[in-house]
């Protein structure tokens, strides 16, 4: 069966409000306590308002579940502990009064002096999945084909319409504002893994980025681990939700591996058409229409996202996740993505419903 895990980023917020607070120093602190030596990974991210948790390595639907659900319980605990609480979602709402603080350590010290604006409104979080991959020649045929697809989970997985207090017209800000950085949105097409590893490495030595962490596409192959690492996520807000995104690209990761070793014809798509496409996906969600990855024109989002179920279809059946990962893209379809429920919640509630909506994704 093919490994498959997951990381996401969370921001701290006041503990009656929605504004972030630079506690992820005493959050962590109490997390790792009530970790011990249970599995999982706790670790800061670029700004003192973030937090990001990983599970182990899973095999099943049901270990991601049990583990997402788990690191979540115990971050919000630690949250409350610290006098904050955790809230789930791409950006955060609101920035608060004055720069944002960025984590201690040399490698967050020179983003923040490469680049003070971006890095102070840099509130944004991610859910990455990853999956296993034998090796790095596969896993770049698999990039190569993957790109087409990354419009369709950019609008499914949407969830971060707001920022600065506004309603910003994107269902995924967070999308957007990682297209301010110099190697951002779809990867381009690679011939091989050495053509991966020389155009990636060019990018340091000419001074562009200053690692490979700062490879910020949708979709990249992983340094630490093994695996492909798609990016393409907003963080969302219920853990269900979560695991049908690993489902989902376990199996979308195992069908275009298996094109790769059959030796299947790529169809190249033009990096301007993706980029567009993805642009246009982050600004209307599951509301507009979206890129057909099949006949590059346009369809209507239900269509795309039937399609790409029926692609993956006989992967997750192997895999015994085509029931669960169908029934929750249909709830998505039906109930709308993280952004539509934030608008839906503000606009019923006002700003006290969405704190509520934004804070639940812990059950704390």
């Amino acid at each position: 069966m093919t490994t498959f895990g997951v990381e996401e980023e969370y921001l701290l917020v006041e503990a009656d409000s929605l504004f972030p607070v630079p506690r992820n120093s005493r959050v962590l602190s109490g997390a790792r306590a009530l970790l011990g030596s249970g599995p999982g990974d706790l670790s800061p991210e670029l700004l003192r308002a973030q937090i990001e948790v990983g599970t182990p390595v899973c095999t099943e639907l049901d270990e991601v579940a049990e583990h997402l659900g788990r690191m979540r319980r115990l971050v919000g605990e630690a949250a409350v502990g610290a006098g904050c609480r955790v809230a789930v979602t791409g950006a955060g709402p609101y920035r608060g009064s004055g720069p944002a603080l960025v984590t201690e350590g040399p490698r967050y010290a020179d983003l923040a002096g490469d680049t003070p604006p971006l890095i102070h409104q840099h509130m944004i979080n991610g859910m990455h999945v990853h999956v296993g991959i034998e090796d790095r020649e596969l896993g770049v045929g698999v990039l190569n084909r993957l790109r087409p697809w990354l419009p369709a989970l950019t609008a499914l997985a949407a969830n971060s319409p707001l920022w600065d207090g506004q309603d910003t017209g994107f269902s995924s800000w967070r999308t957007i504002a990682y297209g301010r950085w110099p190697v951002s949105g779809p990867p381009p097409l690679f011939s091989d893994a050495r053509d991966y590893r020389v155009r990636t490495a060019g990018l340091i030595e000419a001074g562009m980025i200053r690692g490979r962490g700062q490879l910020y596409w949708q979709a990249r192959l992983s340094d630490r681990y093994p695996t492909v690492e798609i990016r393409a996520m907003d963080t969302q807000l219920g853990v269900e939700e979560a695991v049908m995104f690993a489902g989902l690209l376990r199996a979308l990761t195992t069908t275009l591996a298996g094109q790769v070793r059959q030796g299947s014809a790529l169809v190249p798509v033009p990096q301007e058409l993706l980029s567009a496409a993805v642009w246009h996906a982050a600004r209307d969600g599951l509301a507009g229409s979206l890129l057909d990855p099949v006949r590059l024109r346009p369809a209507p989002a239900a269509d795309v996202v039937t399609t790409l179920l029926e692609y993956v279809a006989p992967a997750l059946k192997d895999a015994g996740d085509l029931d669960r990962v169908a029934r929750a893209l249909a709830r998505l379809l039906s109930g709308g993505t993280g952004a539509a429920r934030q608008r839906g919640a503000l606009e019923r509630g006002g700003p006290s419903a969405l704190d509520s909506l934004l804070t639940s994704g812990t059950g704390v």
